[in-house]
């Protein structure tokens, strides 16, 4: 068996399209564009690789970039005097302050400064609250694109088993929550799981998101199962994922890679919740279901 490829580029390419194509409709409506305010602390490569590349795709998409990069030495007070600024402006919809931050800073201190209707992250605990309960809010990005590849590749998700590698409140929570949300029938499986590809092996939907470079091997997948790869670990080959491409793929029924598959997926999920936001801010119904 080899694997189809899930082409998160392709995917990406496509939503965001479509969320230029409601900017358009939304600044005739309103008379403004929908504002992304990302904050950058220092000078850590891959944050600023990141930023860079939400800023661009913000603009492409037609809307309002502001960006704002702090030396390293920032203090505490001196970020969430600025996250209050952001909060008040009236041409900000969403805020994203890009972790991780310097060690002075208290992250969580930050992350519950922002107003929960700008938080685009979906990191805020109001908004974890409101996924968990069912309210509408902002998910966190990552999730959310992997929800969006999952239903792109196998439709109605109802009923399948789904087991998430990874338990954290950016990526493994709200992904076995929002799962749930789709009738899966979901395990949260990490490092002190006990005979974990035993656990892993019993899925038909896999979501890898431990940060282990190819932690999961194609001898724990169950023949013809979806992988999602989240992971994304620097080795002096390049980029890898969490999970082993090349045995992964000869049993897996379909794959993502890394590159290209969830990371393109985040940033266009990222200026869909900024267009979310903005659209409820105005009272502004989007004709599409983004």
């Amino acid at each position: 068996m080899t694997a189809r490829i899930i082409d998160g580029k392709a995917a990406a390419a496509t939503l965001r399209a479509a969320v230029g194509a409601e900017v358009e409709r939304f600044q005739a409506a309103t008379g403004r564009a929908p504002g992304l305010a990302v904050v950058l602390v220092g000078e850590d490569p891959a944050s600023a690789v990141y930023v860079r590349s939400k800023g661009k795709a913000t603009r492409e998409a037609g809307m309002a970039s502001f960006e704002h990069k702090l030396p390293a030495d920032t203090s505490e007070a001196e970020l969430l005097a600025l996250v209050d600024r952001l909060n008040a402006d009236a041409a900000v919809d969403g805020i994203l302050v890009q972790l991780p931050l310097p060690r002075q800073i208290d992250a969580a201190r930050v992350i519950t400064r922002i107003d929960p209707d700008k938080d685009v992250d979906g990191f805020h605990p109001v908004n974890a609250g409101r996924l968990a309960i069912g309210l509408p809010g902002f998910v966190p990005c990552t999730p959310l694109g992997c929800l969006k590849l999952l239903r792109a590749e196998l439709g109605d998700l109802s009923g399948k088993s789904a087991v998430v590698i990874g338990r954290s409140n950016i990526v493994g929570k709200p992904m076995a929550l929002l799962l749930l949300g789709d009738s899966c029938t979901v395990t949260i499986a990490h490092s002190r799981t006990a005979d974990l590809p035993d656990v892993v092996r019993r899925a038909d939907i896999v979501v890898a998101a431990v940060g282990k470079t190819n932690m999961v091997r194609g001898e724990w997948l169950k023949p013809g199962s979806t992988v999602i790869d989240v992971g994304i670990n620097r080795t002096e080959a390049g980029l890898t994922g969490d999970v082993d491409f090349a045995s992964a793929s000869a049993v897996a029924g379909a794959i993502t890679p890394v590159p290209g598959g969830v990371g393109p997926m985040t940033i266009a999920c990222l200026i869909r919740n900024s267009l979310v936001s903005a659209a409820r801010r105005e009272g502004y119904a989007l004709k599409e279901d983004l």
